[in-house]
């Protein structure tokens, strides 16, 4: 069995709170993680008190708890909670993020070569409606996007940088601090896709240097599906209007005019799901009761030991990149389609994905990637199951080899 530390973290206790660690091994983290059981608790006592008083009352009763999500989220990523909007999923976050930025022709947006296939697709939107320009900053010789390179490339046309900090596959850590220490220096706006970085590691966007944040709840954060969040710094947000409004993201003042509000919520909507609200705040307390630090320090373990052991299996190919890697491991098996590999595993058990080519299109058009099987470990997965996945991927490979 292999033998990994359990360092500050009661690896046992966090199980016993995860239903989900009984029924599988799960490692498809960077797709949807196992909520906790106060976060399930947190969406079912919502939705049973609506279905006991009603809806709105529900929301009148529990008025607190729902804005708590905003200071939650604020000492998640060190900011401020009037710089929070909470939004229905990480894709809405950033559009509304994007949407809102004036551009026109001969702009220049820079972005990353393993940028997020759905980024991309508005990039190019964008740049289709306006005559803007896309343009990729080179990486460095681990496969990063280059720091270097990025300024070298900075003009008085670019009006934005946007970057995915951790890829949806190939385990790779942008350098972001020093993307956002770069965009400050030359006041250009910095947008940062932090889905898979948010309760994976500790985040400080005053460190980081980024005018807007956005990410998922699903994911390592261990909320319910259908949350997420935009963080938008205070400057930024004073002189932003967002692409729509209604009436909960402005109000009339007058016959003919209207007022925003004064906070990042005029990027939100009146209506919205209050019990997936509830399960987000109580996934974001108990990745701040569990500690950031020691999440990352333990997704860094188990993702190194079984890095480790995969390396050593026999027509199995890793396709990772960057000096900074992530708890996501991406690979291939000789001779077996990677959809076929999730199959075998999730007949003994065993949860991962498969992420196609076109999730991160530019980087899988450079290094010729075929579909990829992911495996992304979270700070509850235990050693034994860290060999179980060792153990199937093993036999999956050997198969095809006899």
């Amino acid at each position: 069995m292999t033998d990994i530390a359990k360092t500050v973290l009661d690896i046992d206790a966090l199980r016993a709170d995860t239903p989900g660690v009984a029924h599988r091994a799960h490692f498809n983290n960077a797709g949807a993680a196992l909520m906790a059981k106060p976060v399930l608790a947190a969406v079912q006592n919502y939705l049973v008190r609506e279905s006991e008083i009603g809806g709105y009352e529900a929301a009148a009763e529990h008025y607190d708890e729902l804005n708590a999500v905003y200071g939650s989220v604020a000492r998640l990523i060190n900011a401020r909670p009037d710089e929070i909007s909470i939004a229905e999923n990480a894709t809405i976050a950033w559009q509304r993020a994007f949407y809102s930025m004036q551009f026109r022709a001969g702009d220049r947006i820079l972005t990353a070569n393993a940028e997020f296939a759905a980024n991309f697709i508005a990039f190019l939107q964008v740049a289709k409606r306006t005559g803007a320009s896309v343009e990729i900053v080179p990486n460095d010789e681990s496969g990063a996007l280059d720091p270097s390179a990025l300024e070298a490339m900075l003009d008085e046309r670019v009006r934005l940088i946007a970057v995915t900090w951790i890829p949806t596959n190939g385990g790779l850590v942008n350098p972001a601090e020093e993307v956002g220490r770069i965009a400050r220096k030359h006041g250009i706006p910095f947008l940062l896709d932090a889905c898979q970085a948010v309760g994976q590691m500790p985040i400080d966007v005053e460190a980081l240097h980024c005018d807007m944040l956005t990410a998922t709840g699903r994911k390592y954060l261990r909320a319910p599906r259908g949350t997420g969040f935009l963080y938008i710094r205070k400057a930024v947000l004073d002189r932003t209007e967002p692409a729509m409004l209604d009436l909960f993201g402005a109000t009339m003042t007058g016959p003919r005019t209207y007022g925003l509000r004064p906070d990042a919520r005029r990027f939100e909507t009146w209506e919205t799901n209050y019990s997936t609200r509830m399960g987000l705040n109580a996934a974001v307390n108990y990745a701040l009761a569990v500690g950031l630090q020691a999440i990352e320090a333990r997704c860094a373990e188990l993702t190194n030991t079984l890095r480790n052991e995969l390396e050593e299996i026999t027509g199995v190919r890793l396709h990772d990149l960057g000096r900074r890697r992530a708890a996501i491991l991406s690979l291939t098996v000789d001779g077996v389609e990677a959809a076929e590999v999730m199959r075998r595993l999730a007949a003994v058990g065993i949860n991962v994905s498969v992420s196609p080519p076109t999730s991160t299109p530019i980087d899988a058009a450079a290094r010729q990637l075929p579909p990829v099987v992911r495996v992304s470990p979270h700070y509850y997965n235990s050693g034994e199951e860290i060999d179980r996945v060792a153990s199937a991927i093993r036999s999956v490979a050997k198969s095809r080899a006899t």
